[in-house]
Formats: structure tokens, sequence, C-alpha cells
């Protein structure tokens, strides 16, 4: 089986769970034969390639050869934004596109024979970056041999439809988070479209959790039959030994994530407070970046427990584990999470965990306190009980990381490289 997949980062250049999961998937893939390319906007040139093949778009030029024997360029519109030509599309030009065969404006020749650099970001550029790497997703399709297309996430799904149209092979796209979990009910109508365009256009349609599954089908209107649970899982590895030097005796109580709505961070906060009001030895840390980053910040010195308090910023790769290192307590409190991988990064660390009913991963982990997102009283509670009955702590623990050893990425490689097959007609 070859497959042609589509993702916007690849680790060790990620800003989140997504690009930690397209690699655990692609080396659990492996176990079963399933060769990949793996196209990312940009490409550093170290990413780890022993399970994939990494293409960067970056590299690709259109030649007049690409526009008269792929049928996805001749209808794309082009708009001026300032001396630079790039593409632009809609999600009402994008089904028109499919859908008709009215002639497209001609392609500019200055579009032709051109590299475009991406960012590979989440910048201000990043619409036209989409619609750009749905061009060049069709020039890779139309010279690579494959058998299926896999698109993860909103920011690839043009590209995956674009590969399918040129190829006629079949799409299957990877809900890892809709516009719901991200935004509530305040929707980027725009995002919205272009996830709903996705969906539709997929011949199969992956969850990373039952909870997505039901946003998917219920908040998109797609098909129960066409959209199948996948969930995530951890990979095992050879945690780095720390000499660690806290240089203070307080425990300490970790939120790792993204600062943002979805994730619950004034929730932590709120509870933090309430701990801290019942015992005073113990520390908060908040490790991430986010747009309500400084809204945290004023919050935590509104509550008067700036000394308790600590934003870490955003960590990777070693320093994740020497934040873990030093945790008695890790705490997600996500708002809406399709599923959450690190938990269970945090319990192969040897560190209990609270984990919103809210998540997907709640759905997978028995040895994990679970609570509503919005129950800060309770919240606090299991907190401080986490903290003070060693009996408690050490049994989750125990049983935790037992636990999360057996949620292995080859098991979910499994059922992915299974719709793969049901896709294809295998």
């Amino acid at each position: 089986m070859k497959v042609l997949m589509f993702g916007w980062e690849f680790p060790p250049h990620i800003t989140g769970g997504l690009g930690t999961a397209c690699y655990g998937l692609t080396k659990g893939l492996s176990h079963f034969g399933t060769e990949i390319i793996f196209v990312v906007p940009k490409a550093y040139g170290d990413e780890d390639q022993n399970y994939v093949s990494i293409r960067n778009a970056s590299d690709a030029v259109i030649t007049e050869k690409d526009v008269k024997e792929t049928k996805v360029w001749k209808n794309f519109r082009y708009i001026e934004v300032g001396s630079r030509l790039v593409p632009y599309m809609d999600p009402e030009d994008f089904a028109r596109m499919y859908e008709s065969n009215i002639p497209g404006v001609k392609i500019s020749e200055s579009f032709l024979n051109t590299k475009y650099t991406f960012s590979g970001s989440y910048g201000p550029n990043l619409y036209d970056e989409v619609s750009r790497y749905a061009l060049i997703a069709g020039h890779i399709a139309a010279h690579n041999d494959f058998d299926v297309i896999h698109a993860h996430d909103w920011l690839t799904y043009f590209a995956g439809v674009a590969a399918k149209k040129v190829s006629g092979k079949p799409l299957v796209v990877h809900i890892h988070a809709t516009e719901f979990d991200r935004s509530g009910e305040h929707v980027n109508q725009h995002v919205y479209d272009i996830e709903r365009a996705g969906m539709e256009a997929a011949d199969r349609v992956i969850a990373v959790s039952n909870l997505t599954r039901n946003i998917v089908i219920n908040r998109y209107g797609i098909s129960p039959d066409k959209v199948v649970t996948v969930h995530n899982s951890v990979e095992p590895m050879s945690l780095p030994e720390f000499t660690l030097h806290k240089g203070f005796r307080e425990k300490v109580v970790t939120f790792l994530g993204r600062v943002t709505f979805q994730k619950g961070p004034d929730y932590f906060i709120e509870a933090a407070k309430k701990v801290i009001d019942r015992d005073p030895n113990v520390r908060f840390v908040m490790a991430g970046s986010g747009d309500m980053l400084n809204k945290m910040v004023r919050r935590v010195a509104q509550l008067g427990i700036a000394t308790k308090f600590h934003f870490a910023g955003f960590l990777k790769g070693n320093e994740v584990y020497e934040m873990f290192g030093m945790s008695d307590v890790y705490v997600m409190p996500s708002v809406s999470e399709p599923f959450g991988i690190s938990p269970l990064e945090a319990m192969m660390s040897d560190v209990p965990v609270i984990i919103s009913k809210q998540s997907g991963v709640a759905e997978v982990l028995k040895h994990a306190i679970k609570v509503d997102f919005w129950d800060v009283d309770e919240l606090a509670d299991s907190i401080y009980g986490m903290l003070h009955y060693d009996a408690l702590s050490q049994m989750f623990k125990k049983y935790g990381k037992q636990e999360v050893e057996n949620l292995r990425w080859e098991n979910s490689a499994y059922y992915v490289n299974e719709v793969y097959k049901s896709v294809c007609g295998y």
C-alpha cells in the first residue's frame, strides 16, 4: 500500500499535537509495510525519514505541461496582492471548480516555473498558503504513484481534494480538531466551510475520538456511515535521565498546552487559587503560548498568586520531559479536546493526571481522574487529593503507566490501514 499524505507539520518542527500524531501514525503504519510520501509546506532537512519520504512543497515548480495535463489548474482564480501574484479560492469557488466545466482564468505565466517558499507556519498569510499548497498538491499527485490520499486537518483538505481530482484515487481526511473545538460557538466560517468541503469530498473520514465523530456527524452533516473513530496513541520511548534541581520544596502542578480557549487555561488558574488557599506550599506552572496568555497573566496577578504561579512559555523536546520530571500532577482541563496526547506523555513519565471529561482521551483512559472542565471546585479538590494522599497518587502512577504502555501507535495504525483497504477495495 502506497499513501500520499499531506500534513502541515512534522517533528521536530511542531507547534502542538498534530505533528506528533502524524509522526506516530506514520511510524506505526511502517509495521504493516505501508509506504508513505509525506508532503509538508516547508521541510527543514532534519526530519526523521526512517518511516516516510518527506516531500517539500517549497521545492515544487509548476510548468506549462502541468497546466495542460492537470485538470485541477484550469479553474483556479488569481488576485493581485501588492506586486505578488497569489492564488485565492473561497469555499464557493472550490465547489464550483470541481462541479462545473466552466473554463477558468488562464494561469499567469508569472506563476509558471516559479518556486513558492512556504512559511509552514500559522501566520497572517495562512489562507493564501493553504490555497497555494492545494496547487502544489495537484502537481505532486500528477508525478507520483500511490494508492490512496490521506490529508491531516483542515489546512490540507484542499490539497487532498486537489490530489484526488488529479489522480482519481480515494481520499481519507483525518479530523484532529474541528473549528468548534478551537472556537466554541464563535466559529470562523471560512475555516468551517473548508472543513466541511474536505469531509464531503472524502471517501472516508477518520475522527480521533467518538467525541469528535459526533461533532462531525451532527455539526457538519456528514453521514455516520462515512465516519470512523481511530483513537490516537503515544510513542513509546526511553525517557531521558535528568539531574533536576527544583530549588524549592513545594509540589508542582503543571498545565502544558496552547494557552487558548480550547485548552481551558482559565479554569486551571481558578482551581490553582482554591488549592493555594488551602495549601500555600504548592506551585503551579503553565507551559505554553497562545492568544489568552496575556489575559491569564493578568488574572494570576488579580488573584494574588503570582509568587506561586509560573509561566514557562512554549516547551519542546527534552524540555517537556524536564517539566514532567519536576511535576507531581499534570492537569488537562480542556473545554473541548478531540483527543489529547499530552496526558499520555505525562503518564509515561510517572506523573498522575487529571483530565476533563470533555476530551477524547477520557474515552480510553481508566487510571486518570476525570472532571467536568467547568467544575473548578471538583478540579481543585482532585488536585489537592492527588498532592496530599500518597496512596492515591502512587496508584495512578503505577497503573497509569501500565495502561499507557499498551496504547501503541501500531494498534491505531492497524485500523487506519484497514480504512485504506476499504476505500481501495482491497
